[in-house]
């Protein structure tokens, strides 16, 4: 059984991850508890995770919190779960709001699912990419980041580019879903230098044909993220796998990240975690 974390906006559900959470629930039982933060815009929230933290920083509540509409989505959310049979928890101690807290949650999780598109609401002409990086480097367990309309994954895309993250990230992906590993998977390397063989072709795929029965390797040829993502646009009902945000060569091919474009997009749930 898996622990799976749930970062909710107080006054907003996410019907979403809640059904991402569902399918996985229906697939294998899990535990989900949920995390009420209050009020504050996501943008704010992550833009105060920076890495030189040394203590707790406290993020004001946003103005006009309504506690009847935070109690009303914690019983959305506890009925949702009871419903469709899912074990759960509710942690809401999250007033005065100091992201270290939830950092220290996804210590004990398997996994934090996001809304990327709650968590995109706010953002206004700011550049997510400091945003999302901030957050996902801070977390201590992967993330899915789900899209509020999507299909539940049927194929699996792993994006691989030789480096610690990226093959840190796929075993990391294998071994919290195996209930995935029959899915229609491909290996895909991205670089725009031209290189025809994948870097540590054959042990790479030795490991990712031991987790996944269909699996395909390709050498994708692009130059830009608007190409990448129009391939993905050819792989609807896919989840997207890749290693730690904006650190990888994978992104740096990029002038601007695929996996933010990707997530703006609203295309497809995103597993991203590091090392």
């Amino acid at each position: 059984m898996k622990k799976i974390l749930l970062a909710l906006d107080g006054g907003r559900f996410s019907k979403g991850a809640c059904e991402f959470a569902k399918a996985l629930n229906e697939k294998s039982p899990i535990l989900l508890v949920g995390a009420f933060l209050p009020q504050v815009d996501y943008a704010n929230l992550w833009s105060y995770s920076s890495g030189g933290l040394t203590g707790p920083l406290f993020i004001p509540v946003a103005e006009g919190e309504d506690s009847d509409s935070v109690r009303k989505n914690e019983e959305q959310f506890g009925n949702f779960c009871r419903k469709n049979n899912i074990e759960f928890r509710v942690h809401k101690d999250y007033y005065d709001f100091a992201l270290p807290e939830l950092r220290k949650e996804t210590r004990f999780a398997d996994l934090l699912l996001l809304s990327g598109e709650l968590f995109y609401q706010g953002l206004g002409s700011k550049e997510p990419n400091d945003y999302l990086k901030d957050a996902l480097h801070g977390v201590e367990c992967p993330v899915v980041v789900v899209p509020e309309e999507y299909e539940f994954p049927n194929s699996n895309v792993l994006t691989y580019d030789g480096s610690e993250d990226s093959v840190f990230a796929i075993k990391q992906f294998a071994y919290l879903f195996p209930e995935l590993k029959d899915n229609k998977t491909i290996l895909v390397y991205v670089n725009k230098k031209g290189e025809k063989r994948l870097p540590e072709e054959v042990s790479i795929g030795e490991l990712a044909a031991r987790h996944f029965k269909d699996l395909t390797m390709m050498h994708l040829k692009t130059d830009s993220g608007q190409d990448f993502n129009a391939w993905l646009e050819e792989n609807k009902g896919a989840i997207l796998v890749s290693g730690a945000f904006g650190r990888s060569a994978f992104s740096r091919a990029f002038k601007k990240s695929f996996i933010t474009d990707a997530i703006k997009e609203q295309k497809l749930p995103i597993f991203i975690a590091h090392n």
